[in-house]
Order: structure tokens, then sequence, then C-alpha cells
């Protein structure tokens, strides 16, 4: 037995008066409710992914290292509205890709990498200073005996 004749014969056996006569109606409204739900969050990182990624496209500058979605890495050479010409190897090949092609900006991702480690370092002396000079001001105990 197929899944449409399991729900077919369990429609059919549904009672019709007013005990639990909607009770495959309701399952149906949830199972379509979950489904709707799953549905906006998927599209909603679908979008925030592409928006990430024409972002990166937009912001590539000459000099950067990319990769793209060949695996072929190289350094951009020049930028144009929807082309970039990249320089790979030491022999300095120079090949035109869309701006499409480029998986990740290199230069990019270690700059982000670089500013977070800066922040977080910051945070980490600010945590110490603010630990250092919290024990100096605490006032020393007096016993009055």
């Amino acid at each position: 037995m197929d899944f449409s004749a399991i729900t077919f014969q369990l429609l059919a056996n549904t009672p019709s008066g007013s005990q639990g006569g909607g009770s495959t109606t309701v399952w149906m409204v949830v199972l379509l409710l979950f489904f709707v739900v799953y549905m906006f969050f998927i599209s909603r990182r679908d979008k925030k992914q592409k928006k990430e990624e024409a972002a990166m496209r937009d912001s590539m500058k000459v000099g950067d290292e990319v990769l793209t979605i060949g695996g072929i890495m190289g350094r951009v050479v020049s930028v144009k509205d929807d082309s970039v010409v990249i320089e790979t190897g030491a022999d300095r090949n120079k090949i035109r890709f869309t701006k499409t092609a480029i998986a990740t900006n290199v230069s990019a991702d270690n700059r982000v990498k670089e500013a977070k480690a800066a922040q977080e370092a910051a945070k980490q002396a600010a945590k110490k200073q603010k630990k250092a000079g919290s024990s100096e001001k605490k006032p020393e105990k007096v016993d009055k005996k």
C-alpha cells in the first residue's frame, strides 16, 4: 500500500460527527503551517547569504587575493562592472572571470578575522584593566574589637 492510499483510507474512516470529526483537518493545517514556517526561514537564510556574497563581490578591489568557484586562486589585477581579471601562478597568467565566479575574497576574510581578533584583544585588556582597577579601590576591612 502506498502513502496516498493510506491517506485516503484515513480520510474516509474519519467520523463525521461532532466527536473529533475535524482532527484530520487540524493535523493537515498544522502540517501545512510547519511547512510554511520552514520555507520562510530557509528563504530568509538564502537571501541573507546572497546579500553577503553580493557585498563581497562589490567590495573587491585591485590587489585582493580571491578564490574562484573552480578552485583557482589569484590576485585581482582589474575590476570592471561584471568581470574581474586575476593573475595566477609564478608566471603571472591573467584570466578573466565574471564576478559571480568568485567564491571568496581571501584578503577581505583575513582582514575581518584580524579585526575580530583585535576587538577580542581590546576586550580582554579592558577586562584586565577593570579587574586591576577594582581590586585597588576596595577599602580594607578594619576590626573593631
